[in-house]
Parts: structure tokens; C-alpha cells; sequence
């Protein structure tokens, strides 16, 4: 198996140094602290935080050209709205991986942790909701709207 090349930053060229965020090997820009994760670490970045259920869904919105270059094949990135939120990464169209600027993983975990409240809220949401329609003895949501119009 061969060796992969020595990757450089996007941003400024410096050499990438290996680093761990959340568990995971990435490589680090050692000048302006972006990092380049493998197209599967994404997922793995994400998993750190966020269970299956909140990270469904489509990633990447609004898509545009970018000024950063893939690491691995040197083609143009697609920068995106990381899950329709004001975070802009970068991806390669040839699934190399994504590029995130200093911080951006913070966001990135920012999003899902909000994402996974969500989700949690749903529920005991449905249950008041069903509970205003049923209301008991006719005191519900939908009699109390009847009553006024009936009036």
C-alpha cells in the first residue's frame, strides 16, 4: 500500500501535523488552525455529539464555488451552509473530505447539540398538543375554538 502524500493547508500551504479533535486523528494546519478531515470524518465528528437520529438530513445548502483548493487532488472545493445554519465549510465534489477554518468544529458541534434539543422537544411537544386537542369534559383546544364561533 502506498503512503499518502504529504498534504498542505489550503489557506496559507503550510504542512498539516496531525492532531486529535473529539477522538479523531485530523490534520492540522499549524499557522491558521483549520484542519482537513478525510471525508468519513465528518460523520465521526458529528457522532462525537449527536445521535443518528439528529444527524440525518441534508449537510450541505447552498452551495458556491470556493478559493480553496483540495488538498488531495488540488481541485476547487464547493464551500456550503453546514446544514442550513451560518457556518461555511468546504468540500471536495470528489469526496477527498471538507475543510473547516479555526473554530468551525466548534460550530459544527454547536449546530447538532441544538439540532439534538430539538429532536428531544418533539415528543413532550406532541403530547401537549394532544392533550390541548383533548382537553377532557370538553375543555379542549378545538372545543373552546367551537364554543366562540357557536356563540
Amino acid at each position: 500500500m502506498t503512503a499518502r502524500p504529504a498534504l498542505v493547508c489550503p489557506r496559507d500551504g503550510a504542512a498539516f501535523v496531525p492532531e486529535r479533535v473529539q477522538r479523531i486523528e485530523v490534520d492540522r494546519c499549524p499557522v491558521c488552525r483549520g484542519f482537513w478531515l478525510d471525508a468519513h470524518e465528518l460523520g465521526e465528528l458529528e457522532a462525537a455529539r449527536a445521535s443518528e437520529h439528529a444527524r440525518r438530513g441534508t449537510v450541505d445548502y447552498a452551495q458556491r464555488a470556493s478559493e480553496l483548493r483540495c488538498p488531495v487532488c488540488a481541485r476547487p472545493l464547493t464551500a456550503f451552509n453546514y446544514r442550513a445554519h451560518n457556518v461555511e465549510l468546504d468540500m471536495c465534489e470528489d469526496e477527498h473530505g471538507y475543510w473547516l477554518d479555526a473554530g468551525e468544529e466548534r460550530e459544527v458541534l454547536a449546530v447538532l447539540q441544538e439540532r439534538a434539543r430539538g429532536i428531544l422537544r418533539i415528543p413532550s411537544a406532541e403530547a401537549a398538543w394532544h392533550r390541548a386537542r383533548k382537553g377532557g369534559a370538553g375543555g379542549g383546544l378545538f372545543d373552546r375554538v367551537r364554543w366562540f364561533f357557536d356563540r
